[in-house]
């Protein structure tokens, strides 16, 4: 998603990184928090004039004017404002007019030259000539230092609306303070412009000669960050939308229209569905190899909705190019179920922790941003273009969203849960110098398990050892690791790696040893409470995924260690989870076995801070349990016997 210290326009990208939307992980960039800043530190730049002018024509050309002036307050911040992009689709929209330059703390001005303005095409559309219409307009400011300021004015026109004749703009704060800031919008008198304002202060406004100005003010101080694992700040937080279309009903019928293909029905669309049903009876079935067939086919091009035509490419095109953006693979998706008889239809949405949309409709990073498939008759959703998610589920970014039904005008909600579930069990060895070799085995089932086997899927063999290297190394251990998958051509139903290796200074060979409770490695219940716990007091709404944890571990001592404390036994049963450990030392085998169970039940993805407070007593005290330790002290003498024994007591847990 783009994010800049002036306002970026209404159509920004379909698709954050997949992994990221996939189980509510945050995006990678930054965002405002709420309105105090966290600590004294100077914000890095700050939009000092942001005034922009819409004059918006009943045929969808617009003339747009944009007057930004930036101050760098810092090093990061000369970074962050030395140079700007302004997107344009060349097919159409031109640069009437740009003047940029630089000005020092002194007021001296350095115009930007010629040789600091360059066309550059979008690099989301690289590799795929059918979106070559994306251009970025690179502006290099010069002489930048902490204390400069940069001014940027331009005159973009677009000749056409690429929103069926509709215009809507969509406006997010960037996270930098802002002086003022100001967005005009000029239309036809008789074209009314319907408003959802948050935290933007709106004009009265003013008629005349036939035409309405609209005028937004909005001014911010520093912003705190987002605490980790927030959900998108524009849940809360300040937002403007404005749009020419009157409801979601009047915007699906737009789209409806745009997406009308006549080459749905080509024959080499109808013999391609035929192939991938053929002698299959289950409409499901038919869907899921349909599906199938397309995520690994059909190359994901991550483009912008409402920038470019928002009418899909058509389907045959999209087979015949083998790639498209999210419209596009709804396209032939829907063609495809069509032809094998499947009723379906495109659904609009929000990708990513937005879990509301704007009152009226439009494009962009705060409101409709993509596009999936509704299945009615199987009462499901499907987004090919996620790649790694198997048929009957939906990334993390999706769930739990208001979708409109382009058919039937409608709005619902995507499901709020789904089934998520790992089992891991681990066998530790130590050896008489404290070394140790373990082996290590996870399955998970449910919406995580195509994930995983679809990373292992598309890597080399080198990267998916050092994938087990970083697990290791994430646990807090350091060793060896060598990782097998299991198979990798099913793309749905429970998915299995297994790791072993070996643990360097596991145990000391004298003194005293507080070694970790481990009954799973990086991504288990621990990770997961860590990562809730990550902000000891939260502000803001945060991510919570359901899910079920089954870990059992062993843990085999050498005969010249005692073991003097075993963690205590927990039960924690609290409104939003359940989890329980167990803790068993035999002394005649001198094996620790471990057992922990959590399941999670929040029944949606966005936990608000008052359940945080609610569950944080809860948390902690599993917290605690995870980070247990098991102490053992060095005694004189050692025995040869019960060493090394780690993938055989794996294969004794897995047995049983």
């Amino acid at each position: 998603m783009i994010r800049s210290p002036r306002i970026v326009p209404v159509c920004l990208a379909l698709r954050i990184a997949a992994v990221c939307a996939a189980f509510g992980l945050q995006p990678a960039c930054a965002q405002p928090g709420t309105a105090a800043p966290i600590d004294d530190d100077p914000p890095p730049a700050t939009v000092e004039r942001d005034v922009h002018l819409f004059v918006v024509q009943k045929d969808g050309s617009v003339e747009e004017r944009d007057d930004t002036l930036l101050r760098a307050n810092t090093a990061a911040g000369v970074d962050a404002v030395a140079q700007r992009d302004v997107w344009f689709n060349k097919d159409l929209e031109t640069i009437t007019q740009l003047r940029a330059g630089t000005i020092d703390p002194d007021g001296s001005v350095h115009p930007v030259g010629a040789d600091g303005i360059r066309d550059v095409q979008d690099p989301q559309s690289a590799g795929a000539p059918m979106f070559d219409d994306g251009v970025l307009r690179t502006v290099i400011f010069p002489g930048v230092r902490p204390g400069s300021r940069v001014h940027l004015r331009f005159v973009k026109r677009r000749v056409k609306s690429p929103n069926g004749g509709g215009f809507s703009y969509s406006v997010e704060p960037s996270g930098d303070p802002v002086d003022f800031q100001q967005l005009i919008f000029d239309l036809p008198a008789d074209l009314p412009l319907h408003v959802d304002a948050r935290g933007y202060a709106a004009l009265a406004p003013v008629t005349a000669n036939g035409r309405t100005r609209y005028a937004f003010d909005y001014r911010h101080g520093p912003y705190a960050a987002l605490e980790p694992g927030a959900v998108s700040y524009s849940n809360w937080g300040d937002r403007l939308m404005v749009s020419t279309v009157p409801d979601y009903a009047a915007f699906a019928r737009r789209y409806r229209i745009d997406a009308a293909d006549p080459t749905a029905t080509d024959p080499a669309i109808a013999a391609l569905a035929s192939a991938l049903s053929a002698n299959v009876a289950d409409p499901r079935e038919k869907a899921r190899r349909i599906y199938d067939w397309m995520r690994f086919n059909i190359r994901y091009v991550a483009l912008y909705i409402g920038q470019t035509q928002t009418m899909p490419h058509r389907a045959i095109d999209v087979l015949r190019n083998r790639y498209g953006d999210c419209k596009d693979q709804v396209a032939l998706f829907v063609a495809l179920l069509a032809a094998a008889g499947i009723r379906a239809e495109p659904a609009l949405l929000n990708l990513g922790t937005l879990y509301s949309l704007p009152s009226v409709p439009g494009y962009g990073g705060d409101a409709i941003d993509h596009a999936i498939t509704w299945l009615p008759d199987l009462g499901l959703f499907a987004d090919t273009s996620s790649g790694g998610i198997a048929f009957g589920y939906l990334p993390g970014g999706e769930m739990d969203h208001p979708a409109l039904l382009v058919d039937d005008g409608t709005m619902v909600r995507t499901p709020a849960t789904q089934p998520r579930a790992r089992r891991a069990r681990l066998a530790i060895s130590v050896g008489d110098d404290g070394n140790a070799s373990y082996a290590y085995r996870v399955e998970d089932a449910g919406a995580t398990a195509e994930p995983e086997r679809n990373l292992f899927r598309r890597v080399t063999h080198r990267r998916a050892q050092r994938i087990a290297a970083a697990r290791l190394r994430a646990t807090g251990l350091s060793g060896t690791a060598h990782l097998d998958t299991g198979a990798l051509g099913p793309t749905d139903g429970p998915f299995a790696t297994t790791m072993h290796g070996s643990i360097d200074h596991l145990t000391w060979t004298d003194g005293t040893t507080a070694l970790p409770a481990l009954s799973s490695l990086a991504g288990g219940i621990r990770t997961q409470v860590d990562g809730w716990l990550a902000q000891p007091r939260r502000t803001q709404p945060f991510v919570c995924i359901d899910g079920d944890f089954d870990e059992t571990a062993q843990i085999t001592l050498p005969d010249d260690v005692r073991v003097t404390d075993v963690p205590a036994d927990a039960s924690v049963d609290g409104p939003y989870l359940t989890f329980a450990s167990h803790y068993v030392f035999d002394p005649a085998s001198r094996t620790v076995q471990i057992t922990r169970r959590l399941h999670t039940r929040f029944g949606k993805p966005m936990c608000s801070p008052q359940a945080f407070a609610r569950m944080r007593d809860a948390l902690v005290r599993v917290q605690r349990d995870t980070h247990a330790q098991i102490v053992v002290r060095a005694t004189d003498g050692a025995s040869a016997g019960g060493r090394w024994k780690g993938r055989e007591a794996l294969a004794a847990q897995t047995d049983d």
